[in-house]
């Protein structure tokens, strides 16, 4: 009896250390992020942030899908609700990394994704179908899709693909096998040309303290 007590107390033991291990995990990376952009930028939905400042939060995260929102700078008003799904990077940062994707020069560039500090894996931005065609063509890379323009209700089963810059649709698991980090790939550090390539927006990004969170 004594030894049954004993391994159901190691065994409440461990499942309490994983909770409280995924629970550390999920509030570091749902910490909400302020970002700054010195010129406007598109988002999903055929949106468009002016310059200014803003508040990145992921809602809820489920399977290969994240819901992120985008506040006004003091969170009193939610500007979008999007998608995204998982994206990872060779080598951790110790400062939130945001990425856009190409687009002609009489557009704003468009959000691709978002890289919380510590981590190696974030976010990658989902697109309705016409804009990620549009999207893909003029940055020249597979940009993931929704194949309808999903509704608040429809978020967790709009069905997703990848469209390539010839407009042709392949699976989004072949997109995300793509980019996933390997040692042969190289790092952000390791690539001026794309940095160059955004220089004309600048971005400033500040993670939240707790004295920030709502």
């Amino acid at each position: 009896m004594k030894a049954i007590k004993a391994v159901l107390l190691v065994l409440g033991l461990i499942l309490l250390s994983q909770a409280i291990a995924t629970h550390v995990q999920a509030q570091n990376f749902n910490e909400k992020t302020s970002m700054t952009f010195s010129q406007p930028v598109a988002v999903p939905g055929n949106k468009v942030l002016p310059a200014g400042k803003y508040t990145f939060t992921i809602l809820d995260s489920f399977g290969n899908r994240n819901i992120v929102q985008i506040w006004n700078e003091d969170q009193t008003q939610l500007i979008t609700t999007i998608l995204a799904i998982p994206n990872a990077r060779l080598e951790a940062a110790d400062k939130t990394i945001v990425e856009f994707r190409e687009r002609p020069a009489d557009r704003p560039q468009a959000l691709k994704a978002w890289f919380y500090p510590g981590f190696n894996y974030g976010v990658e931005f989902v697109y309705p179908k016409p804009e990620a065609v549009q999207i893909a063509q003029a940055a020249n890379e597979v940009v993931p899709a929704e194949t309808v323009e999903p509704t608040p209700s429809t978020l967790k089963t709009v069905p997703l693909i990848a469209v390539t810059p010839k407009g042709e649709e392949e699976s989004l698991a072949k997109h995300s096998q793509r980019h996933r980090p390997n040692s042969q790939q190289p790092s952000r550090r390791n690539c001026p040309r794309r940095r160059a390539r955004f220089r004309w927006l600048h971005c400033s990004v500040r993670r939240a303290s707790s004295s920030d969170m709502v």
